[in-house]
């Protein structure tokens, strides 16, 4: 078990995400990075779609109360296993007893705290991942006690290691690919949708990324149509919001582009105040 000691801002068990309930009204959910999620996994031999710890912007402190593995990934966070720094993208053996805590991220939003096994939380629809209305908890909170495997074995190789370059959070160009909608634009919208730097709102979290800047918008509201993580749309106000994991899958706003899997995880690390752009994938 681990015990959390402080739920840090926002912190949520994720995996991979949940599919074909969509019809349902479900959202996809799952890890906002995907790639950091598969990273961690990888370096502890775990399945790619075991269960992480995500958090954002504020990481947690947390009490292992059993000998393990973990590998963090994402964010750099500064990590501190009894208040020694440790490194991201490394194993690192655990014992019971030991403290796991995290300062502001120097660079980054979210940072993944994967263990050997992945955790254990109940399974819903087909997936670990927390959402209000379908698991229990939307967020982990103080007190908590997070179900995880104890794993000791002294020929475990606990030495690998990833190098991660971390310009990947400094990028700023998000491709994109024509949502159903584009074409209603004139070509003045479409240009500057396309070649205009745009800028985090304070407005972001797992469900959307509002962006400050406005396209003027003579578009008509459309008939409710199926949306997805990645999918940008044009409200009558001239606001762009990015869906992003959580988001609700159908809806009535124009669709006028649609991210790349690797885009939606480069904007997850993004945070208020911070650029983007669009570029079409031709």
């Amino acid at each position: 078990m681990i015990k959390v000691l402080k739920h840090g801002f926002y912190s949520t068990i994720q995996d991979l995400g949940r599919f074909g309930v969509q019809e349902f009204g479900v959202p996809y959910s799952g890890a906002m990075d995907p790639q950091a999620l598969k990273l961690a996994n990888a370096l502890l031999g775990n399945d790619e779609n075991s269960a992480v710890l995500e958090m954002t912007m504020v990481g947690a402190q947390l009490e292992f109360q059993c000998d393990t593995f973990i590998c963090i990934s994402g964010a750099s966070m500064q990590p501190k296993v009894n208040r020694k720094k440790v490194p991201t993208y490394k194993l690192l053996k655990i014992n019971a007893g030991d403290i796991l805590s995290f300062s502001a991220p120097k660079i980054g939003f979210r940072t993944y705290l994967a263990v050997k096994g992945g955790f254990q939380g109940e399974v819903v629809l087909g997936s670990r991942s927390m959402y209000l209305g379908v698991t229990p908890s939307a967020v982990i909170k103080n007190g908590d006690e997070l179900s995880i495997h104890t794993y000791i074995d002294n020929n475990f190789n606990h030495h690998a290691v990833l190098k991660v370059n971390h310009e990947y959070f400094n990028k700023t160009e998000l491709l994109v690919n024509k949502g159903p909608e584009f074409d209603l634009l004139s070509k003045a919208q479409q240009k500057k949708l396309t070649s205009f730097e745009f800028s985090i709102s304070s407005h972001n979290n797992r469900m959307a990324y509002q962006l400050e800047e406005l396209l003027e918008n003579s578009l008509e509201a459309i008939i409710t149509s199926p949306v997805l993580p990645g999918t940008v749309q044009l409200t009558p106000s001239g606001k762009l919001i990015v869906l992003m994991r959580d988001c609700q899958t159908t809806g009535g706003y124009p669709r006028v582009l649609q991210l790349k899997s690797s885009s939606i995880e480069l904007l997850s690390q993004k945070y208020t105040g911070q650029t983007c752009n669009f570029k079409l994938d031709h």
